[in-house]
């Protein structure tokens, strides 16, 4: 006969089960970095409304010590808030439109190093009633973002491109790594239609930074889980000059299809630098406040 266990016993033993297992499956997120300058921030401004879309768009095609060993691969926890009720199963999904770009929100890069200080002015310039287009404004911002990365290259990475955009007051933001090129795009768009802020866009495996500004879908992210985004509004500083490696640079507020966006756009496997996340593809992403 098996042995008796008291059920105040029982329900103990079960506790001590479910509380094991969390300890074992929690994923963390990186730290906040610490403060280094603080920047205020212009007073929000009203973001212009999405749009459903009634015909579809054309897209316009438009170092130093030994590296730290690569961090093992995690799920990427979500970072977006609760999805509210979608649209009943009876609904029927329509092309949608949406974009944060406003005329004079585009910055070019006054150097060629100089691409993160141009997206935090563009970011600024979108989240805000602000317009920051100065050269001295963007290096300040550039220095801010190189202060809060903490590279021995002495460059500005993405780490410190977040840090920069928190520590201004338009976040929070968090730098995220997608598996799959169109889990980055969907993940992308929903945060641009949640929060109404830009998505920093880590291009070239790392090396260079663009800002995604809108987006054009099979459907409205915040009414469908079924969506496939068609179109990307993408602002790269480094316009008009391009790369002879990656191509050339799509003119200011483009929308650019998924297949453009891929040859720039591309997963970030290895680096010499630990940036706290996995391999993949590579957001500096708006997420809910709280």
């Amino acid at each position: 006969m098996p042995p008796v266990v008291s059920r105040p016993l029982a329900v103990l033993r079960l506790l001590v089960g479910l509380w094991l297992l969390a300890a074992i499956t929690f994923a963390c997120a990186p730290a906040a970095l610490p403060e280094a300058e603080v920047v205020a921030g212009p007073a929000e401004r009203t973001p212009p409304a999405a749009t459903p879309l009634a015909t579809p768009e054309p897209a316009t095609e438009g170092t130093a010590s030994p590296a730290p060993p690569t961090p093992t691969p995690t799920a990427v926890p979500s970072l977006l808030p609760t999805a509210a009720p979608r649209a009943a199963a009876t609904a029927r999904p329509e092309p949608f439109a949406m974009n944060l770009y406003a005329k004079g929100d585009f910055v070019a890069q006054y150097t060629f190093e100089w691409c993160v200080g141009a997206s935090l002015q563009m970011a600024l310039n979108m989240a805000t009633d602000g317009s920051r287009t100065t050269r001295a404004d963007q290096q300040r911002l550039w220095e801010m973002a190189r202060d809060r990365s903490f590279s021995p290259f002495g460059g500005a990475n993405p780490r410190g491109w977040t840090a920069a955009l928190n520590d201004l007051g338009v976040g929070p933001y968090e730098l995220v790594s997608l598996p799959t090129f169109e889990s980055a795009l969907d993940t992308a768009a929903e945060a641009i239609r949640t929060t109404n802020r830009p998505v920093g866009l880590v291009m070239w495996r790392g090396r260079h930074a663009w800002v995604m500004s809108g987006f054009e879908a099979t459907a409205d992210p915040a009414a469908f889980d079924d969506f496939e985004v068609t179109g990307i509004r993408v602002l790269d500083p480094l316009y008009p000059h391009g790369s002879s490696v990656w191509g050339k640079s799509p003119k200011p507020n483009s929308l650019v299809s998924p297949a453009t966006l891929a040859e720039q756009f591309v997963i970030r496997d290895r680096g010499r630098v630990n940036l706290g996340v996995p391999p993949g593809f590579l957001l500096v992403l708006p997420v809910a406040n709280g």
